[in-house]
């Protein structure tokens, strides 16, 4: 089967399984398969609960709904990739984009962890992503980043925990920092000059980390 017919099946499963879970799908599913990772652009995602969660500022209240739902939906999503796909996924991170209803799913492959993709900007991207981090936590052990299609480039970040988050988390802060930190990131990230460096319009950031392995992924959609 094609990488085309894969991202498909790929992108119709994800959403019949965000459908059964949350009782409503997203209005599409958008499936991007490259050697590093798996991403998943989910668009107009939100169900009428929600909705009035966020009419009263419970964001909160809101992520916290969708976090507990995820954790019981991404094994199933990872297994999905495994068996049908013959895929080994090896981390999953996901966001929300509050304003306009969607998500991004990246999922990590098994062995991409050497792949490279050099591209004209790169090391400028790396720079402003590194300073970034240097501001809302320290700098980053490694940084690395690919475009898996024309409008998705995807930045991974490693070792930018600071001994304080690390404290918090051992008390059981996850969630709580999870959401500060996702606030403070994207207004840094939102005054690059990325999307200027490769002549492309910003349309969202999505930010997740994974705590335990402290790595951190950044995904910038861009409009055609």
């Amino acid at each position: 089967m094609s990488t085309i017919d894969l991202a498909g099946q790929l992108s119709s499963y994800t959403g019949r399984l965000l459908r059964e879970r949350f009782g409503r799908g997203p209005e599409s599913v958008y499936a991007s398969i490259a050697k590093p990772c798996i991403a998943l652009h989910i668009r107009n995602f939100m169900g009428p609960v929600e909705r009035f969660l966020l009419s009263k500022e419970e964001e909160q209240a809101f992520r916290y709904t969708r976090e507990l739902l995820m954790k019981s939906l991404l094994p199933e999503l990872s297994s999905y990739i495994k068996s049908e796909m013959k895929i080994e996924v090896t981390e999953i991170f996901y966001d929300w984009g509050i304003h306009n209803a969607s998500g991004m799913i990246v999922a990590l492959i098994k062995g991409g962890e050497a792949f490279t993709d050099d591209y004209e900007g790169q090391d400028e991207v790396h720079n402003q992503i590194n300073e970034v981090s240097r501001k809302v936590q320290r700098f980053p052990d490694r940084t690395t980043s690919w475009w898996i299609n024309p409008r998705t480039l995807i930045v991974k970040r490693e070792g930018i925990l600071i001994p304080l988050e690390k404290e918090l988390i051992d008390l059981g802060y996850e969630n709580t920092l999870k959401t500060t930190k996702r606030k403070m990131e994207k207004r840094y990230l939102e005054t690059t000059t990325i999307a200027d460096l490769f002549g492309k319009e910003l349309a969202d950031i999505y930010v997740d980390w994974d705590f335990n392995k402290d790595n951190s992924v950044i995904a910038f959609t861009f409009n055609s």
